[in-house]
């Protein structure tokens, strides 16, 4: 069984959606499991709720990156596993896109992902495991979805520069690229469950499954990534998306 037996792991949003999942499933392996929020209620509930630890950060600010670093360090030590999950969701055309839109959502998904990396590496241990979570949106072209979709994307490319320059320590890294998942990521985007129910059908349409992913399902590839029986894989980007990927000319 591919178990993560006293390992220390990271989840930076790790309070809902996703990242609440794979604390849940890396916890269920054995791992000293590590939360992160930016909201002080959300995290301590969650922590709570999962029987892990749970620090607050807030991955779109540099300093606070630095302090978690630094508590992780003098509470933990160094870390085995650094799941980069935290990200935001927020869409708009090109024509209405303005500054504070591109960089709210950079800041957290792609500058914040990037430092909390770097300002990670010092306290990794040799064979550690980073995992991204990266997007469909990387490589589709879905309307409205420029900034996220960029933000994604740089992402991907991050993971392939990082696996060639991390290689000698044997730190391997990858992505995971999820379609359409249920989490709450809709609701924080202010949509209402009528609107949240719409979108969920229209989604599970183009699904080839018929269906939306679940978070436990994409937890459990992001624990593979984490252990042992994943030691030769890095630079990949794994999709999870039902099928949403597939262009059948006919059927």
């Amino acid at each position: 069984m591919n178990t993560l037996n006293n390992k220390t792991v990271i989840i930076t949003g790790g309070n809902s959606g996703i990242g609440y999942a794979t604390a849940q499933e890396m916890k269920a392996r054995g791992a000293n499991v590590i939360i992160t929020g930016r909201n002080q209620a959300a995290v301590t509930k969650a922590a709570s709720e999962l029987g892990v630890n749970g620090l607050v950060a807030d991955q779109g600010d540099l300093k606070a990156i630095d302090k978690l670093v630094a508590d992780v360090k003098a509470q933990h030590g160094n870390v085995d596993v650094l799941f980069i999950n935290a990200g935001i969701g927020a869409f708009l055309p090109l024509h209405v896109a303005d500054e504070a839109h591109f960089d709210s959502i950079m800041n957290v998904n792609f500058k914040g992902a990037y430092f909390t990396l770097n300002k990670f590496l010092p306290i990794l241990n040799e064979g550690a495991s980073v995992i991204f979570l990266s997007s469909v949106s990387a490589t589709t072209g879905m309307p409205g979805s420029s900034v996220y979709s960029a933000s994604k994307a740089a992402l991907n490319s991050l993971v392939k520069v990082a696996s060639s320059e991390l290689a000698a320590k044997k730190i391997r890294v990858n992505a995971v690229s999820p379609g359409p998942i249920q989490t709450p990521i809709f609701g924080k985007m202010g949509m209402d469950e009528a609107t949240q129910q719409g979108m969920a059908e229209t989604f599970s349409n183009r699904v080839p499954l018929k269906r939306m992913g679940q978070a436990h399902e994409v937890a459990k590839l992001v624990t593979f990534l984490a252990g042992s029986d994943a030691q030769f894989i890095t630079g990949a980007d794994y999709v999870v998306d039902g099928g949403v990927g597939v262009n059948a000319l006919m059927g």
